[in-house]
């Protein structure tokens, strides 16, 4: 590549684009992803930046107005994940572009293939959507066959999320790197895909968007994998008094200890993976520390 600054692969939690249990309108969207952008903006300075996002509430909104056209059918979760793709990949660039003038930022609409045997496909465990009380969840799951599970305090739609393995447009992404761009893309996990005789068919499911970002650091052989999320740092016993911060840690201190299924246990996982197959650096922390999190003054770093 003819641009040397390392390759950074930034995942971005969904609290970057709406608060928990905040309106999902436009404008809190637009405002939480100008915070956003401000952070992950400065990143540039010292590397090329490729960012992947979340799109869980997105994805679940957009499910949920199939309810309002009775008449016609409703779209899959692939096709809904491409519009997501391009509604949230569009509001980031133009934070970006506001915080970087002059800068190149590009938008890819992002495949990535799956395996159509994943066991996932028969244990939805994936949240996407508002959330619910335990009342409210348990109506919708009658009424429209959902799959629902807690959410923390609150329950959740949940729906198949099988491991991603390959990222489709891979090559594009490299270019649009070599050429000094800021990428975004695989969005919400990118659009699962799988390989058949006739090429990529979309499946009825919701990649996991840190283990995709994972996966796309790998192939990119990328320098740095960093997860912005609500916390600081990874915390063991997180939320009780023997509450204990984790700051250098190698993958297999890191590995002795469970963390929570539905949040930071995937975060996790996906540093793990990257450090081992790479011998990279991955990172835990919170969005508006982005850039203190890798001059190493917050956040958690997994080492191989």
């Amino acid at each position: 590549m003819e641009n040397n600054k390392p390759i950074i692969v930034v995942a971005v939690g969904g609290n970057a684009l709406l608060q928990r249990g905040e309106l999902m309108s436009f404008e809190n969207q637009q405002k939480n992803i100008a915070v956003a952008t401000a952070a992950l903006a400065k990143l540039s300075e010292d590397h090329r930046v490729v960012i992947v996002h979340g799109n869980g509430p997105q994805v679940g909104l957009l499910a949920l107005q199939k309810f309002a056209y009775t008449d016609a059918p409703p779209y899959p979760l692939d096709v809904l994940g491409a519009e997501t793709q391009g509604m949230i990949g569009y509001m980031i660039a133009q934070g970006l572009k506001q915080n970087l003038p002059g800068h190149k930022v590009s938008t890819v609409l992002t495949q990535v293939e799956v395996d159509a045997n994943d066991p996932a496909f028969a244990s939805p465990n994936k949240f996407i959507g508002p959330v619910y009380d335990k009342q409210t969840a348990d109506d919708k799951a009658a009424e429209f066959g959902w799959s629902i599970k807690a959410d923390g305090e609150y329950w959740r739609r949940v729906v198949p999320s099988p491991l991603p393995q390959k990222i489709v447009e891979l090559d594009s992404i490299r270019t649009l790197l070599a050429a000094d761009h800021t990428v975004i893309c695989c969005g919400g996990g990118g659009c699962p895909v799988i390989d058949t005789a006739e090429g990529y068919k979309g499946v009825e499911a919701v990649i996991d968007k840190d283990l995709s970002a994972a996966v796309l650091a790998q192939q990119l052989g990328a320098e740095h994998y960093l997860i912005l999320t609500d916390g600081d740092f990874v915390c063991v016993d997180w939320g009780t008094p023997n509450e204990q911060p984790l700051y250098d840690v190698t993958v297999d201190q890191i590995q002795q200890y469970a963390f929570a299924a539905g949040s930071m246990q995937p975060k996790v996982d996906a540093c793990c993976a990257f450090a081992k197959s790479t011998n990279g650096v991955g990172h835990i922390g919170s969005l508006d520390k982005a850039q203190a999190i890798m001059a190493k003054q917050s956040g958690t770093h997994i080492h191989p």
